[in-house]
């Protein structure tokens, strides 16, 4: 799968990108929403990782830009450390997989995994 990844933090960008790369998927970074579509404007994506709290745009605004943009990705995934359990339903109900930091690698798989279900189905 194509993965892109938006998170203002480097070492969480970082290693997404490695544990990603490693499962055989290719992945770009971007350390910034405005960067993300910058890059969405010119390439699909299979998933989509966005972090919700970023100096430069948020990511609860990216969602709904990609939102709006069809066909450029296929799932959503918030990668984040303030992820309420009403934002999750509320995610959930979008059809957006949440990931909530630090998370561990194994829980990094079982959101993979439900994104590969996806495009397969």
């Amino acid at each position: 799968m194509k993965v892109l990844v938006v998170d203002d933090e480097q070492l969480v960008r970082w290693f997404l990108e490695r544990a990603l790369k490693k499962w055989g998927h290719e992945v770009v970074p971007a350390p910034s929403s405005q960067e993300a579509l910058a890059l969405l404007g010119s390439t699909k994506f299979d998933v989509l990782f966005t972090d919700l709290r970023m100096p430069e745009g948020n990511g609860a605004q990216l969602i709904k830009q990609v939102s709006d943009m069809p066909n450029k990705c296929s799932r959503i995934v918030v990668c984040s450390a303030f992820i309420t359990s009403e934002m999750a339903r509320d995610f959930e109900s979008k059809n957006i997989l949440t990931l909530k930091k630090p998370f561990k690698l194994n829980e990094l798989e079982s959101v993979l995994a439900r994104c590969e279900e996806d495009s397969i189905a």
